[in-house]
């Protein structure tokens, strides 16, 4: 069984909101391809946005060592910015 964030996040979807694409992945055998498919690309498109984003904002090491704390902030929030747009883009999609 596929473990992580994203696959969990995606399973549960599933079985709450789409309950007959859930039973058909599952009794097909390719749940787990599906679950895994979709943590992996999740962690990639976060990694992806989140070094973008940071580029565009001109958050770099610099700025982590200059001022850490509006360094951990400010990526805090990119992040979780980028964690939306994936939730929507790839889990409740």
């Amino acid at each position: 069984m596929p473990q992580g964030k994203y696959a969990s996040l995606r399973k549960t979807y599933l079985m709450q909101h789409h309950y007959s694409l859930y039973l058909n992945l599952l009794t097909q055998g390719k749940l787990n391809a599906h679950l895994t498919e979709i943590q992996e690309t999740a962690s990639r498109r976060m990694a992806l946005i989140t070094t973008q984003m940071m580029a565009a904002e001109g958050i770099n090491e610099a700025l982590k060592a200059k001022d850490p704390m509006r360094w951990t902030g400010l990526v805090n929030n990119l992040q979780r910015t980028a964690e939306e747009q994936i939730l929507q883009e790839l889990i409740y999609n």
